[in-house]
């Protein structure tokens, strides 16, 4: 009964009822590790430093050559952003070849050619290879830097930062950042506006000539191609780089927290929220516990077999999908659970999640959770030993990790042989459940009142460039004379007069939409004592729900009389009608809705609580939301409404849009009627 009830808000709200059913079948038994023989590519070295990995692949007619500066990581200060233009303006032509030219010839061959701050990759057929490693070369070694290409990069990189100025995700991982390593520290870094504008022209040539250096790089090329032959196109292409003095950098340490804090970062527009349980570790590729940190941290969130997914997703319904990594880099790295979840779930989802994290440092996991981990890392371990690629790339970890020649032949050794107390002990070490940083990106009006009670940690607060900041406001003063009455009368006014709406009879709305080759239907008919709601799929009808003043059924079943006692009380052609004479209806305040204010009118019930947004300049509602409280569980839905049209001299609106989770629905209105259409059978 009571999932037949929670799928009610879904139909009200979004007209859709989609079931899917996944048949899991058990997990088999892994079996031994196999055997695995990893081949070896031929390097040489050249004078200038730069070391070339070779790896023959005769399979296809294609070669790739990938080129790495392993410069440790920067710190550009106030003028963070120059690399990102370094990388735009390299490749652009060379001193030899106009952009124009170079550009004709590199399409010409069917050849692909790209350029990033520290590196360059170009890939072709075996036959143009030569040619194009020589475009390469010369477009890497002599750069056009002139101030036009220069203009036209700091432009775009300008609009791309005013493109994500309300972008939740995009905030919070620039904040996580930040606070995790440290605004002083490179990887905490983040380009603004402020700091693209201090860089110029000649910062762009410096940072080039100071890092593209062959001393410190590594040359890889892989595919059809002998290695006689790739020596001697490099010695030729390569031998005139000229090597120079790399510049030493020294990184500030990163600190966790002396006790586990909520940093929260108030995004108004925010429909969910981005939610992360962050620490920094000390973790390296060729530490002993290596590999019970990577298999501690795949049972906890490596997939859909990880704790935080079937805890927060499967059981729980929060998050279409909750997930944990670690790094292991060699200046500084951090452990991350991370989820995108419904902003009134927010402070549960956070309970949860640190309840994963801590009990898996505290209880040991099950053998069958350690076998189906070891499982995961061997099959993907074997999968990929078989590209060519994955051969020079282990070779590259090995010479930039220091780590022994020996290391991957006994990879898959190392990983079978982690017990269940060596996964406890890697928990315990790298997952700070005491010492962690719970950054919560989102709407604080939406989350903050929950997470306040639910949390026993402190919570501070930052702006969207991770500066320290008041808590924010809850709402905003509503303006003296303005009441639920003036709002949905304006309300009534913009779609069309509020006398005339008063005056009708019976409305008719048809919103359809298809999902996964599923056409769906929706028919919501309504007079001033009923209601009736008819969902379809595929012009079968699955779900009907009637109401009237005594009683809601969905397909003749009658709902709990107090879930519907605060159904029945939004009964009239338009909800609006029974807001308007329900005495439990206020208005609560005024909020944002990307970016435009609207004023609420919430109505708080025993079961079921509702909350409408009405646009406070041109009246129009933008949101409905619904929350469900049933049996000590909570299901939240929302839908958004925008371009209104008229029909028959009222405008109804033409897009419902709702969120579930990351995933949004569509429906467009298909017709709408006013006083024709609707009987008294239509509620039987």
């Amino acid at each position: 009964m009571k999932t037949k009830i929670f799928s009610i808000i879904t139909i009200l709200f979004l007209s859709l009822t989609v079931s899917a059913q996944i048949d899991r079948t058990q997990q088999p038994k892994p079996g031994p590790a196999p055997k695995i023989n990893l081949g070896t590519p031929k390097k040489f070295t050249l004078p200038n430093g730069l070391l070339v990995l070779v790896v023959e692949n005769n399979k296809l007619p294609r070669v790739t050559a990938t080129l790495t500066i392993d410069n440790p990581p920067m710190s550009y200060g106030n003028k963070k952003g120059v690399e990102g233009l370094l990388s735009g303006m390299l490749g652009t032509g060379s001193t030899n070849t106009p952009k124009a030219k170079f550009d004709e010839e590199v399409d010409f061959l069917g050849a692909n050619i790209s350029f990033w701050n520290e590196g360059a990759r170009a890939s072709s057929l075996s036959k143009y290879f030569p040619k194009v490693l020589g475009l390469m070369a010369d477009a890497a070694f002599n750069p056009v830097f002139s101030q036009e290409e220069f203009d036209k990069q700091m432009k775009q990189t300008l609009d791309g930062i005013k493109s994500n100025e309300n972008n939740v995700s995009a905030i919070a991982g620039r904040v996580e950042s930040a606070l995790t390593y440290g605004k002083n520290h490179p990887y905490g870094e983040f380009t603004t506006e402020e700091t693209l504008k201090n860089v110029t022209l000649q910062d762009v040539k410096d940072l080039y000539n100071n890092t593209y250096k062959p001393n410190n790089a590594y040359l890889i090329i892989i595919g059809d191609i002998t290695f006689k032959d790739a020596k001697s196109q490099v010695e030729n292409l390569f031998n005139g780089w000229k090597k120079g003095e790399l510049a030493a950098q020294t990184l500030p340490k990163v600190e966790n927290p002396t006790t586990t804090e909520i940093n929260f970062i108030d995004m108004p527009n925010a429909v969910q929220s981005e939610l992360a349980v962050v620490n920094a570790v000390n973790l390296k590729m060729g530490d002993k516990d290596y590999y019970a940190a990577l298999l501690a941290n795949q049972i906890l969130g490596g997939g859909g077999t990880g704790r935080l997914y079937k805890n927060l997703r499967e059981d729980k319904g929060y998050t279409y999908g909750a997930y944990s990594g670690i790094g292991a880099d060699r200046y500084a790295s951090r452990f991350k659970t991370s989820a995108s979840v419904r902003n009134m779930v927010t402070d549960s989802a956070m309970v949860e999640a640190m309840k994963e994290i801590n009990k898996i440092r505290y209880q040991k996991a099950t053998q069958e959770e350690l076998d189906i981990a070891k499982a995961k890392y061997i099959g993907s371990f074997v999968r990929n030993v078989e590209k060519p690629q994955t051969v020079a790339n282990y070779a590259l970890n090995i010479l930039t990790n220091n780590l022994p020649e020996d290391y991957y032949q006994n990879y898959l050794k190392n990983i079978n042989a982690v017990t269940l107390d060596d996964v406890q002990n890697a928990a315990i070490k790298y997952f700070k459940g005491d010492k962690a940083r719970i950054i919560i990106t989102g709407k604080g009006i939406d989350v903050l009142k929950n997470l306040e009670k639910t949390a026993d940690y402190k919570i501070t607060y930052f702006d969207k460039n991770g500066n320290p900041t008041e808590k924010p406001a809850m709402k905003k003063t509503v303006p003296a004379g303005v009441t639920k009455e003036t709002v949905l009368n304006k309300y009534f006014d913009a779609i069309g007069g509020a006398d005339k709406i008063k005056s009708l009879k019976t409305t008719m709305v048809v919103y359809g939409t298809e999902m996964q080759g599923t056409k769906i239907e929706s028919t919501e008919k309504r007079n001033a004592t009923h209601y009736a709601n008819t969902t379809a799929m595929n012009g079968s009808i699955m779900m009907k729900v009637v109401m009237d003043k005594s009683a809601v059924k969905m397909n003749g079943q009658a709902l709990p009389p107090a879930m519907a006692n605060d159904m029945t009380q939004l009964l009239g052609v338009f909800p609006e009608i029974g807001l308007l004479a329900n005495a439990d209806a206020k208005l609560t305040g005024i909020e944002t809705i990307n970016g435009k204010e609207v004023y609420v009118v919430a109505k708080k019930g025993a079961v079921v609580s509702t909350s409408f947004y009405y646009d406070v300049n041109n009246g129009l509602k933008l949101k409905e939301t619904q929350t469900i409280n049933m049996g000590g569980q909570t299901q939240n839905q929302e839908a958004l409404y925008s371009d209104y049209k008229d029909f028959g001299g009222v405008k109804f609106a033409t897009k419902k849009t709702g969120s579930l989770g990351p995933q949004k629905v569509q429906f467009i209105l298909k017709e709408a009627k006013i006083n024709e259409g609707v009987t008294d059978a239509d509620f039987q």
